[in-house]
């Protein structure tokens, strides 16, 4: 991931584009997303609280299944650590800066056998958002590279961060039609997946699903992190703790036209304490290993007895500061979130028997 052009720069540690320094650039954003503001407050002002007042309304019947993400730049050693783990689920990011690199992600992708389903995640950049022409050829090249291995792909990530490209949800909703308007034409059994608002930011969310556009979202996403309020059971807003940002954001897919209640959690996890620069947050926020076992197990108990998650993908498995494995100095430690998730997804395939 090396062909991010500036202002945007790619950090290598903790998977993610550093925050943007260019203040002019940023101003630059800022008025491009003012013609945003009107629709983000109308519709929250209806929906924001008519979800709060029907979340409770809404029964799930889904049962949780279980993911991971695995990378292209951290190696082969993935493919026998997934059959460790026994997960079957896995999310490839593949970002559309890097599609000289195209046959090695199907390479990558096509490593982990048959028997896996893959998400693969479209990353963005600004050349993409800006020019339509190359989106649509890049999006085309990839549908028909990984036609037979991939049939679900997520549009977009962490789409309510500037640092990650978008300036409004209306330029990513420009974006995911464009790629709509392809499936639809020549790839019509691909499942596209969106809207990929990260946080519990559900205004933005609001915003992609109560609008004008044409767009139709196959599975809803979500990059539910909750690293900075602690435990899976600590609230904000006073009543919003996990469960109840799931019940919200199930109340959501049930009031849109432009989704289904199909909800994937494609993101989640803790920052690990004394792991900087690789951890994706400051020390504040950072845990322990032993409490990022603890609160994986909370965490995924809360969706699967919500039954309103269709899919939980945990972010991600090697990743020193944040993920299942450590990798320093190659020696691919399990840390305690591994050994615990691997006998969550034990028991969940005993029950399945």
């Amino acid at each position: 991931m090396n062909k991010l052009k500036p202002p945007f720069i790619w950090d290598y540690f903790s998977d993610q584009p550093y925050p943007l320094k260019d203040r002019a650039y940023k101003r630059k954003m800022r008025k491009k997303s003012l013609v945003d503001i009107a629709p983000l407050v109308l519709s929250n002002l209806i929906f924001f609280p008519l979800s709060i007042m029907t979340m409770k309304l809404f029964k799930g019947k889904k049962k949780l299944e279980y993911g991971v993400g695995v990378n292209l730049d951290k190696g082969s050693a993935q493919v026998d650590l997934v059959e460790e783990l026994g997960v079957k689920h896995l999310i490839i990011r593949l970002p559309l800066w890097d599609m000289e690199r195209l046959e090695e992600y199907l390479a990558f992708a096509k490593s982990f056998g048959e028997d896996k389903e893959i998400l693969l995640n479209i990353l963005q950049d600004r050349e993409h958002i800006d020019n339509e022409e190359l989106l649509k050829s890049a999006v085309t090249r990839i549908f028909r590279a990984f036609d037979g291995v991939v049939n679900e792909y997520q549009i977009g990530s962490a789409i309510n961060r500037t640092k990650w490209g978008f300036c409004s949800v209306g330029e990513y909703l420009k974006f995911y039609k464009r790629v709509e308007d392809i499936r639809d034409r020549e790839f019509p059994s691909l499942i596209l997946v969106g809207s990929s608002v990260i946080d519990f930011e559900y205004h933005y969310t609001i915003r992609s699903l109560f609008n004008f556009s044409s767009v139709q979202y196959d599975r809803l996403s979500s990059l539910l992190y909750v690293d900075r309020r602690g435990s899976p059971y600590s609230t904000q807003m006073g009543i919003f703790d996990t469960n109840n940002k799931i019940n919200m954001l199930y109340a959501l897919s049930r009031l849109s036209s432009k989704t289904t209640d199909d909800i994937y959690i494609t993101e989640v996890n803790w920052p690990l304490s004394n792991t900087a620069p690789y951890a994706p947050t400051s020390e504040l926020e950072c845990v322990s290993e032993a409490v990022y076992a603890e609160y994986l197990a909370e965490y995924l108990d809360i969706a699967s007895k919500s039954q309103k998650i269709s899919r939980v993908y945990w972010h991600q498995l090697i990743a020193r500061g944040y993920g299942l494995v450590d990798d320093s100095n190659n020696e691919m430690r399990r840390m305690d979130g591994f050994w615990v998730f691997k006998e969550i997804l034990s028991s969940s395939h005993s029950m399945n028997l």
